[in-house]
């Protein structure tokens, strides 16, 4: 082990200022429970693997990636869940009598000699960060587990005559209980694929359980017993606040619920079929660090031109793209880029997605008459710097926020539309002046999401004339095709990136734009200004092996 704190080795490193580090060890001072690594993660100065990584160093200890290390379920299994979470560690690797064991603490060791005991085997600490462990020690004990409740839950209907449709769900005492185990066994299971929605389907014979993973919908689970439906969409209304007596009407609702240590939010959202209610659950992210706007997956060019229209004091900023296509996310980095402490920032969403902190959040509620339009007039008049508008969805709305444009404002909104010249036709057609457009718009910024196709097992070849025409391109070249493994679950794709259509509004943009321009002429003075439209930027993806052309046909065919 290297001499010296930790605190003075990140310092050295370059990772720690000596300010930050004396703001640390003054807040250590109040808070004596919490470990000094701890702190400097919770405090946001040190990213949790650079601290890993540097103590791994100091410490003379390997350092994993257990995000991306494969691990085998025999040797996991060798040490009890309880016992792993409780120390929270988890078994890498066996070799003979010697177990690797990944903890984040590598110095404990009492917890190895507990270890030692359990598992007959000697133990060699490797370090990882506590959030890699807890989602590995999800991952990893968690296989089958929603299929083995299912299971259960269906014993229980066969053997009682109770009806769980009388049982308390929401008391504490039923939380072992099977159908209240299947429930949170579900929405654990779809997190950990990297799940954002979750459909729970009612047929006559059977229910269904599908998540939405890159795009696609596949099974999390073999088909229930459509006895357990009632009971699960009851567990889910009661967790959503919902009204159980109701299942005539749609409903929507909120919840959370804590996995592998993070606190992840679900919008649930009700609605009669046939065979019963369906039940869809929107997994949104738990924490409230916003993404910065290099990691949206821009390419240079297009971050150096959105970068550009966040610099303009006032007017409107559309970000354009269907629903799912990650407009959310962009306008959330952008506002983490431009809101400073001396500004005012005001949002109108339906829902509140992500509660950022020091941003006021303004939540609709329709039935309530906090319409848009509405919270967009008392917004007005609660002196703000930057008002983001959740979706323009009618005239009022557009008017109000171009008005407020026009009159000093910086305006972030969403529109939904194929490209960036159809959103001008848009706003026309929805009532807008095309001088009043012209005067206050910024740019628009058109998006959508492709799967990044699988490095594992993609297989390269040649592109055909076809592949060519499509890409705009002349001559053949070497393209990746999905097949499937097991890394991505067969499906031949990792993952999503978006793609960006970049619109600025130049002096001759708005000229044309308040002449009543069409979508055609639009779109060719933006590309002669070096607009890269939606399709382009897909086609350099596939040429640089990231996506293939079955994901430029699906996301671009009707641009």
């Amino acid at each position: 082990m290297r001499n010296g704190p930790i605190g003075q080795y990140l310092v050295e490193k370059g990772l720690l200022s000596e300010e930050d580090l004396k703001a640390v060890l003054e807040k250590q001072k109040t808070e004596k429970d919490k470990k000094f690594g701890d702190l400097v993660i919770e405090m946001k100065l040190v990213s949790d693997v650079d601290f890993a990584k540097t103590l791994a160093e100091r410490m003379n200890v390997e350092y994993i990636d257990l995000d991306n290390a494969p691990l085998n379920s025999e040797v996991v299994k060798l040490i009890p869940e309880a016992t792993a979470r409780k120390y929270n560690v988890i078994p890498v690797r066996k070799i003979g009598r010697r177990m690797m064991v990944a903890t984040n603490d590598p110095m404990n060791f009492y917890v190895f000699e507990d270890l030692r005991v359990i598992t007959g085997c000697n133990i060699t600490a490797l370090l990882a960060t506590k959030g890699a462990i807890n989602r590995a020690i999800g991952k990893m004990y968690s296989e089958g587990a929603a299929a083995k409740v299912a299971e259960e839950a269906k014993q229980e209907k066969e053997e009682e005559s109770v009806n769980l449709e009388d049982i308390d769900l929401s008391s504490d005492r039923v939380d072992n209980a099977p159908i209240v185990k299947l429930a949170t066994a579900i929405v654990e299971q779809s997190y950990r694929q990297g799940a954002t929605d979750i459909h729970i389907e009612p047929f006559k014979d059977h229910t269904k359980i599908r998540v939405r993973v890159n795009s696609d919908l596949i099974p999390l689970m073999a088909d229930l017993d459509a006895r357990l439906h009632v009971s699960l969409v009851t567990r889910f209304k009661i967790l959503s606040g919902m009204n159980i007596a109701e299942k005539r009407i749609p409903q929507d609702g909120r919840m959370s619920q804590v996995i592998d240590g993070t606190t992840v939010d679900l919008r649930v959202s009700n609605l009669p079929m046939v065979y019963g209610e369906k039940v869809v659950l929107r997994i949104l992210a738990g924490d409230s660090s916003v993404r910065r706007i290099q990691d949206l997956g821009m390419t240079d060019y297009n971050y150096k031109r959105f970068c550009s229209l966040l610099k303009v004091p006032q007017g409107v900023v559309l970000v354009t793209g269907p629903t799912g296509s990650g407009k959310s996310t962009t306008l959330y980095a952008a506002l983490g880029e431009i809101a400073k402490p001396n500004l005012n920032v005001i949002t109108v969403e339906d829902p509140v997605e992500k509660k950022i902190a020091n941003i006021n959040q303004c939540q609709i509620n329709e039935k309530a008459g906090m319409t848009f339009a509405a919270a967009l007039r008392s917004i007005l008049r609660q002196d703000p710097d930057i008002i983001m508008i959740g979706e323009m969805r009618d005239t009022e709305t557009a008017e109000i926020g171009i008005r407020a444009a026009i009159t000093g404002h910086l305006v972030l909104s969403t529109l939904h539309t194929n490209d960036a010249s159809s959103t001008v036709t848009r706003l026309v057609d929805m009532g807008v002046d095309a001088y009043m457009v012209a005067t206050s718009l910024i740019g628009i910024v058109a998006q959508r999401l492709t799967k990044v196709v699988c490095t594992n097992c993609r297989e390269g070849y040649m592109s055909s004339d076809e592949d060519n025409d499509l890409m705009e391109i002349s001559e053949s070249v070497p393209i990746y095709k999905a097949v499937g493994c097991p890394k991505c679950n067969n499906t031949g794709y990792t993952g999503r990136t978006a793609i960006h259509e970049i619109l600025l509004a130049t002096p001759k943009m708005k000229e044309i734009i308040a002449a009543g321009a069409k979508n055609e002429e639009i779109q060719e003075l933006a590309r002669e200004e070096g607009c890269h439209l939606l399709r382009e930027n897909v086609s350099e993806l596939v040429q640089q092996g990231k996506t293939t052309m079955d994901e430029l046909v699906r996301v671009t065919y009707a641009v």
